[in-house]
């Protein structure tokens, strides 16, 4: 069965108690986010480290945020 990126989401919520628009707020407050989406010169394995120090995130779940930050989802 295949994980969609909405129970990714999900699941990272119920984790984190953390919704997306929220991951988004941090992430500006970090300075990842440039006009509402990551920045360029942002490496993904800066946010995955900052997502798995701050919020036990796994890789995959880490990943999904850095996706929802390039807007690559919605």
């Amino acid at each position: 069965m295949r994980v969609t990126f909405k129970a990714y989401l999900e699941n990272i919520e119920a984790k984190t108690g953390k919704s997306p628009a929220d991951f988004r707020q941090l992430a500006l407050k970090k300075g990842y986010l440039s006009s509402g989406k990551l920045r360029q010169d942002i490496k993904a394995g800066e946010v995955v480290a900052w997502l798995k120090q701050d919020f036990a995130l796994g890789h995959g779940h880490a990943m999904a945020i850095v996706a929802l930050l390039k807007e690559m989802q919605p």
